[in-house]
């Protein structure tokens, strides 16, 4: 990164850092927990029209209740694709089609899953603290190019360490908690 003052590195750090949590609340979108959400069936694609699609964009999916989501398909000839891409997307779903309506229950989590959930939530977590950090390394070598042109002095270079790694230490702290939020949804019942 070729950055000729702090202040545009400081924007680009913290919109880096901000990818890596928005990310990591995508992914933890995707994980299912004892409820229903919308947002579990992004990552379902559809053979259609000789091509692979979103889910939603071969119908519309909603929640109808706590337990259960539903998905309008467009096409009727598109229904068994989408039951079948629901089905082998390995969410552990079984929807099923009622006219051109695919219902899909959610059922109750075990045990045994839920401590594999808050494992694989832990490994999104630490990946996402890994790009933080890796963020914050970039940040510190562009500190000192910066010092070394002559950009910065080397009073300035220690007090903008000190501001990185104050967003650093901000966007973990955002990172544990998305964390702690996510494992307590995964252990409701």
């Amino acid at each position: 990164m070729s950055v000729t003052n702090y202040a545009d590195l400081k924007k680009d750090i913290k919109r880096r850092m901000d990818s890596a949590v928005d990310v990591l609340k995508k992914e933890f979108g995707g994980l299912r927990t004892g409820r229903a959400a919308a947002s579990l069936l992004e990552p379902v694609v559809v053979d259609a029209y000789g091509s692979t699609m979103p889910l939603t964009q071969v119908g519309n999916v909603n929640v109808p209740e706590p337990r259960m989501i539903t998905v309008q398909v467009w096409d009727k000839s598109m229904v068994k694709a989408v039951e079948k891409a629901i089905r082998d997307a390995g969410l552990g779903l079984n929807p099923s089609a009622d006219g051109q309506t695919v219902r899909v229950p959610i059922p109750p989590l075990n045990e045994e899953r839920r401590i594999e959930l808050q494992k694989v939530a832990g490994k999104y977590a630490e990946h996402a603290r890994v790009s933080v950090r890796n963020v914050r390394r970039d940040g510190m070598d562009a500190l000192k190019k910066l010092e070394k042109d002559g950009h910065i002095s080397q009073d300035e270079h220690r007090q903008h360490e000190k501001e990185i790694q104050v967003i650093t230490d901000e966007t973990i702290k955002r990172i544990d908690e998305a964390l702690s939020h996510k494992e307590k949804e995964i252990i409701q019942v």
